[in-house]
């Protein structure tokens, strides 16, 4: 037979029970290998039932510190019943200062009693029991997590101002530095508002024409991320510019903002659009002469594309691409079956090679084939060699080079290059 005796207002808060003519102390915390919330119970006094009755701030204490017991006992553990009922004189019945002297000597779960209305600068001082004089039942899980939030920052050597956390919060990235940002004024008190808009305002105007295009080699969704660099590059440079007095996290928490902002519209624009906006107009100038094109993947999936269809070649193919691409899958070739031309971009290596035939094949002869290859810098690069094949063919290539069609010295090439680039990146 169970009873409850006590309980309050929080249903998290332990409860008096008696059970079996025992009055005990029960308690939810942790959960099981399902997930299921478990149960603690352990055995108290009358005098343990007065103290918790009357004195809010001794309730809270010994439940921050019977927390880390639960968490020792696991999914499947039990709880030490022992060391639970050793706390119960110790913190309930001794003096105060016997109490904070306690403290110092345990484990304790302290963001339980900041959510509870601790003063962090007591606790943070050793004075627990003078810290819970402004306990309250209701919890404020947030004031919790921001209090973390800022002991993180300041283990880096990070203390914000009044408007460095107005933008963080209006960010929504006061708590969580790895949360996508969003638009939230309503999370700014009134007064900072206008501050906050005016660092936005600067971001917004260093950005401005600037965008974030689509990388469809690493899916169908991501973006460019040079484009993403040098819009968070200039953006940050801004702000300093302007606000000198913001910390980094503030900084960086704006550009971040307006880099996600530029990357959604990205994916939310029609392929056409996105090609046409980055200059990469497909169909245009002499692509009247391209009427049927062929796109394969490495895989051995190919697509056909004719120019009386709705989309332009480019937009076709990188659709493809952002549909098809994998860590498997990074070759795809382009080929014009009646030109006897094609490119094949190695999106593994960064290079690109277009193939001319010489000489088509005639009885058991193979066709013969001219294979020149050239280097790319990155998806936007990429773009223009796709789009310049789609208007002119191999030979409009010429310009793109050096093409070169003896592999080792290609991959000679391909060495160097990638030694410079490795020597240009910061070491982390």
């Amino acid at each position: 037979m169970r009873d409850i005796v006590f309980t309050r207002r929080s249903g998290w808060i332990p409860n008096v029970i008696r059970e079996d003519g025992e009055l005990k102390l029960t308690l939810g915390a942790g959960a099981d290998a399902n997930h299921d919330p478990r149960t603690f119970t352990f055995p108290i006094s009358e005098a343990h039932l007065a103290v918790i009755r009357e004195d809010l701030s001794r309730h809270l204490l010994l439940w921050s510190a019977i927390l880390p017991l639960c968490d020792a006992a696991g999914t499947r553990g039990r709880l030490d019943e022992n060391a639970a009922v050793a706390l119960l004189d110790p913190i309930l019945l001794a003096a105060p200062a016997d109490v904070d002297a306690l403290f110092q000597r345990i484990r304790w779960d302290r963001s339980r009693l900041i959510a509870h209305g601790a003063d962090t600068g007591l606790l943070e001082r050793g004075q627990v029991c003078a810290a819970m004089r402004a306990a309250t039942e209701t919890s404020n899980g947030k004031r919790a997590q921001e209090y973390h939030a800022d002991r993180r920052r300041a283990e880096r050597g990070t203390v914000l101002g009044p408007l460095d956390a107005a933008i963080l919060r209006y960010t929504g990235r006061y708590l969580h530095g790895a949360t996508v940002p969003k638009r939230i004024p309503d999370a700014v008190a009134p007064a900072l508002l206008p501050e906050v808009m005016r660092v936005i305002a600067t971001a917004e105007q260093a950005c401005a024409g600037m965008r974030i295009g689509r990388d469809p080699r690493r899916g169908k969704r991501a973006t460019d991320k040079r484009d993403w660099n040098r819009m968070e590059t200039t953006v940050e440079a801004a702000v300093r510019r302007a606000h000198p007095e913001l910390v980094d996290d503030a900084v960086r928490t704006v550009s971040f903002l307006m880099c996600s902002e530029a990357a959604d519209r990205s994916r939310s624009t029609p392929m056409e659009d996105d090609e046409e906006a980055a200059g990469h107009r497909a169909d245009s100038g002499g692509s009247a002469r391209k009427t049927a094109l062929s796109f394969t993947d490495d895989k051995g999936v190919e697509k056909k594309w004719l120019r009386d269809g709705p989309r332009t070649a480019a937009a076709e193919f990188w659709e493809f691409v952002g549909d098809r691409s994998a860590a498997d899958n990074e070759v795809f070739t382009i080929e014009d079956e009646e030109m006897g031309e094609g490119i094949q971009l190695h999106f593994y290596a960064d290079s690109i090679a277009r193939i001319t035939t010489l000489r088509e094949g005639e009885g058991r002869s193979d066709p013969e084939y001219r294979v020149e290859y050239s280097l790319v810098d990155g998806i936007g690069g990429y773009r223009n060699l796709v789009s310049t094949f789609v208007r002119g063919g191999c030979a409009a290539l010429e310009q793109h080079g050096p093409w070169m069609s003896d592999v080792a010295e290609f991959e000679r090439a391909r060495r160097r290059r990638n030694a410079r680039k490795f020597q240009r990146e910061p070491a982390h």
